[in-house]
Parts: C-alpha cells; sequence; structure tokens
C-alpha cells in the first residue's frame, strides 16, 4: 500500500485498539514525539494483543515472535502531553509469520498521525527453528486480519 493510501486508513479499519498516554520523555529536542517512539509503541500494542487475546506469556511460551522486518510512514507530529489510540490489525497471516499493520492517531483524530508495523516469525523458544503458528493463534490473529484483507 502507497503511503497516501495509508494516510486515509480510517480507525473503523484496525480491530484492536489501545490507548497510550504520551510522556514528557518521548518528545524530542524539536517537541515531537522521537521517531523511536512508534517502535515502543508498536511493540506494545503487538505485544498486548498477544498477551490478552491469544495467551503468550513472554517469559514461558513454548513459541516466541521474533521481529524479522518493521516500518513506518509519519503524517502527522505528535507530542506529549497528546492521548493516542494505536489500532492493530493483521495484513498477512503465514504459516509461521505474522504481519501487523499498526495506525497511530491522535485521540479525536479519524486520520493517522503514523502507520507503520512489523513481521513477526514465530520460532521455539529454545531452537530458534521457525515453527507454525498454532491453531488457537491463527484463529484469533486471523480475525484482525478480515479488516485488512477486505482492502
Amino acid at each position: 500500500m502507497h503511503s497516501e493510501n495509508l494516510k486515509s486508513l480510517r480507525r473503523e479499519e484496525f480491530g484492536y485498539t489501545l490507548s497510550y498516554r504520551t510522556r514528557w520523555s518521548d518528545n524530542d529536542q524539536y517537541h515531537h514525539m522521537n521517531n523511536s517512539i512508534y517502535y515502543h509503541l508498536f511493540d506494545s500494542i503487538v505485544n498486548t494483543y498477544l498477551i490478552e487475546s491469544c495467551g503468550q506469556n513472554p517469559q514461558e511460551s513454548l513459541l516466541i515472535g521474533l521481529v524479522v522486518s518493521s516500518w513506518c510512514q509519519f503524517f502527522a507530529p505528535l507530542s506529549f502531553p497528546d492521548i493516542l489510540d494505536l489500532c492493530l490489525r493483521v495484513k498477512k497471516l503465514g504459516d509461521s509469520s505474522v504481519t501487523y499493520e499498526i495506525g497511530v492517531f491522535k485521540q479525536g483524530s479519524n486520520s493517522p498521525a503514523a502507520v507503520g508495523g512489523y513481521t513477526h516469525v514465530f520460532v521455539d523458544r529454545k531452537s530458534r527453528k521457525s515453527t507454525a503458528v498454532p491453531l488457537r493463534t491463527r484463529n484469533i490473529l486471523g480475525a484482525l486480519a478480515s479488516s485488512a484483507s477486505k482492502l
């Protein structure tokens, strides 16, 4: 999807939302949220969803997701004390991988300030060998793919 299409994404195109209150330390010297913070936000919403909805336990689950690629497109600045809505969907669900897309919306806005994402490859915790996404997790992640696959 080209950046102009990403900018036109709306909240309703995502299946899961998590609120985030920006912190003073999120700002950089230009008084906007530093670009590295967006990747913290992506990790936060994806891992919150995996823990709460898929039953993943980062310290004990036999399978873990490793990030193999990531990206972000920026459209509008954000800064403290903005309250954000992080919106998650699944762009692609493979046998052992999942590609997430996250819209970052300033609360009250229906246009994203940024859209980004990353791809997880699920691996065995000990061997680090690629492993199929378990059926239960696949079904739960698949529910987030329905809105993205219709575009």
